[in-house]
């Protein structure tokens, strides 16, 4: 009988086409040796062209999701993805608290504030993106933002470098432990520099920028990679480094699917050399 691996929880919603949400965040945690657990927050309707519909998941529902898993299994770390509503994120909330899952409790917990399209446009309502920044970043770990989420949730439009250093400490003031402001989106900068601030010190990762159209999936399977090596016992700053090895790789290997936006590919951690 084999060992039983560490057990990561993501709760996020699904994605028909398979390139992310939580099935991008299941074959992440799949290929980087930990089980992975779902608490499902809503049911979308895509392909790689884009999403035509979703429906939620009742907040008691998703809440229910959580405290199962957490009792039973147990939840060594845990991400979210696609939150949907304010009343999913209120509840997720709650349910963190009662099981333990947060970064004062004994689950490390990556917040992925997931509010904004490929494109740039909002995907949350306005109470929804108060409820992430009143209920969920005090008890995140770590956030990790795209520039399009950094400009919706603190209302600084990052263009340059300055800008990023700015951005994280205004996140790190909402109440997260430590904050990754993804810079992916600076497309003039000739590398990929990603900021982690832990509120004192900061650090720079960079990473060389991929020249591919295929990026469907990106965000989610760094913060469920970062989520993995948590769940394995790894300090955040360790486990922000080993997402970031790995979403370059994935990025290079990524593959076309479909009419539209091809996804991130984790086969590179596992194919034959």
């Amino acid at each position: 009988m084999s060992a039983t691996p560490p057990v990561a929880l993501t709760i996020a919603g699904s994605d028909s086409g398979g390139g992310a949400g939580l099935q991008a965040d299941l074959r992440t945690f799949t290929v980087c040796g930990v089980h992975g657990c779902v608490a499902v927050t809503a049911v979308t309707v895509q392909n790689s062209v884009g999403v035509s519909g979703f429906v939620e998941i009742p907040p008691s529902v998703v809440a229910d999701q959580i405290r199962a898993v957490a009792t039973d299994i147990g939840v060594g770390a845990a991400k979210t993805g696609m939150l949907a509503s304010a009343p999913i994120i209120s509840a997720v909330a709650a349910a963190c608290d009662e099981v333990r899952i947060g970064h004062d409790g004994d689950a490390p917990f990556v917040v992925d504030p997931v509010a904004a399209s490929m494109h740039g446009d909002q995907l949350l309502a306005d109470e929804a993106l108060d409820a992430l920044r009143g209920e969920l970043f005090p008890r995140a770990t770590l956030v990790t933002p795209n520039l399009d989420e950094v400009r919706l949730l603190v209302g600084i439009d990052v263009r340059s470098r300055e800008q990023q250093y700015e951005a994280a400490r205004a996140l790190h003031a909402l109440g997260p432990a430590w904050v990754l402001v993804k810079g992916g989106h600076l497309r003039a900068e000739p590398e990929c520099l990603d900021l982690l601030y832990d509120g004192s010190e900061f650090t720079e990762l960079t990473s060389k920028r991929v020249d591919t159209p295929h990026t469907h999936g990106g965000g989610d399977s760094l913060a469920s990679a970062i989520t993995s090596q948590l769940a394995q016992g790894a300090p955040v700053a360790d486990a922000v480094r080993f997402g970031k090895r790995y979403i370059e790789q994935a990025v290079e290997h990524a593959y076309p699917l479909g009419a539209g936006t091809g996804p991130v590919s984790p086969f590179w951690r596992v194919r034959a050399p």
